[in-house]
């Protein structure tokens, strides 16, 4: 048992180097289209004449990437994921090209959809490819390995896009991509024809008008956020109602009232990735308008949490017999330390290497949980709803980052501004703060699996 947990090699046996491969390749491919194309939105829009519409290309991958989500776990628990495997990485070259060869922002628009469809479609297969290639010992391990994967675009990602902006052109942060999406869809190839897959008993689950709803709400919220306004409140509301009408027929029953078992598996994810997401988005605006950081030092703390994410993540990896929900509680906790902390930090009477700290212990505590979820999730589903339950676990994620991401920008409408935001921060920070407590809580209620 002691060698086995040891195994040095899970990853790169003869059996799996070629899915290990290929998978990292994709991971690390969106994350560093996602790093990049922040960084050069402003040129991109600018040079399009677009920046009345600056938020659409966001809105509009991140629309496109709810409705892929949910329509990829539908297939994959039909006929499989090698289909959506292959399908999602051609979609996002497709969007790839068709954005770097954009000529008006109207094709901009219509690339970022095709990337949006891709990374939903995607990542759900390879999520759904690791559960079928990859046993539950070794599947920390591949988590790890992933999250690992997003570190350097994130360390690196934002400084070669804006170098590469500013000496080649914006258009090269995507078409400069396209190469690897061919290699990684190449590689995925092999890995496709070898897959098996159990016809699974038909289902009656909701389908593409649900999805465009759930998309709708989460457009309507994120651009309410964005674009403050009493209309916005208006069809923000409605946006809200159309998306918890969509949302219960997209999640496991129970999910809502994180009832034990999957139930709170899901909504765990939902909470995580709330919590996280509003101190991710606000935190350099604290450090800039608070400390007085420079743009290219204001998120570096979140640099620093990519990398205490990374680092816990891989310590979880070669603990195999860990007790998952031990970990995802002490995430929980860990998380509730940080975003607190980061409260503290938003203020200016508090020093700005505070933020530091809040990152480095958010990072770990979200390295060691979101693993402990996903494998969490594989052990409660049956394969035949691995698909489903997968993407309502993103969907969470998503839909609790839009709510906490608008909730910020709603107080700092309210308590504060844009040029002094410590009020709104502070306040903000408490409530992310007990939505990783509520977490805490919750896992308390279901019965241990190991």
């Amino acid at each position: 048992m002691i060698a086995e947990t040891r195994r040095p090699g899970v990853l790169w046996t003869a059996e799996h180097r070629t899915t290990t491969v290929a998978s990292l390749l994709v991971v690390t491919l969106i994350a560093f289209e996602s790093m990049g194309v922040a960084t050069a939105m402003p040129t991109m829009v600018a040079d399009l004449d677009g920046q009345r519409l600056y938020a659409w290309p966001f809105t509009a991958f991140l629309v496109a990437s709810v409705v892929a989500t949910v329509l990829s776990g539908r297939f994959c628990d039909r006929r499989g994921p090698a289909i959506p495997m292959l399908a999602g990485p051609a979609l996002f070259l497709a969007g790839l090209v068709v954005a770097g060869t954009a000529p008006h922002m109207a094709l901009l628009l219509a690339g970022r959809v095709l990337q949006g469809l891709g990374s939903g479609t995607v990542l759900v297969a390879v999520a759904l490819l690791i559960a079928l290639v990859y046993t539950d010992r070794e599947r920390p391990v591949m988590y790890a390995a992933n999250a690992a994967a997003w570190v350097l675009p994130a360390v690196v990602g934002p400084t070669v896009a804006g170098l590469v902006t500013e000496h080649l052109g914006w258009r090269w942060v995507f078409l400069g991509l396209a190469p690897l999406a061919v290699l990684g869809l190449a590689m995925l190839v092999p890995v496709a024809r070898r897959l098996t897959h159990v016809a699974a008993p038909e289902q009656r689950r909701a389908g593409f008008v649900v999805a465009l709803g759930a998309a709708a709400g989460v457009a309507a919220l994120t651009w309410a956020a964005q674009h403050p306004s009493p209309g916005a409140l208006g069809y923000g509301a409605a946006g809200l109602v159309v998306l918890a009408l969509a949302v219960r027929r997209l999640v496991p029953p129970g999910t809502v009232t994180a009832r034990p078992g999957l139930p709170t598996v899901v909504a765990s994810r939902a909470l995580l990735g709330g919590a996280f997401a509003g101190m991710e988005a606000y935190l350099p605006l604290a450090m800039a308008r608070v400390h007085g950081y420079s743009p290219a030092l204001a998120g570096l703390p979140l640099t620093a949490s990519a990398l205490s994410w990374s680092a816990a993540s891989a310590v979880q990896g070669r603990r195999p017999d860990w007790s998952r929900e031990t970990l995802l509680r002490t995430g929980f906790g860990m998380v509730a330390a940080g975003v607190a902390l980061f409260g503290f930090a938003a203020q200016p009477w508090f020093p700005g290497w505070l933020a530091f700290v809040a990152c480095l212990i958010t990072g770990a505590g979200m390295g060691i949980a979101y693993p402990s979820i996903t494998v969490l999730l594989m052990r409660f589903s049956p394969e035949h709803e691995r698909g489903f339950n997968t993407s309502a676990m993103q969907l969470g994620d998503w839909v609790t980052s839009a709510l906490t991401v608008g909730f910020g920008g709603v107080l700092l409408g309210l308590l504060a501004s844009a040029g002094h935001p410590a009020p709104a921060l502070g306040v903000l920070a408490l409530t992310l703060a007990a939505l990783a407590l509520l977490g805490v809580v919750v896992t308390r209620r279901w019965p241990r699996q190991g």
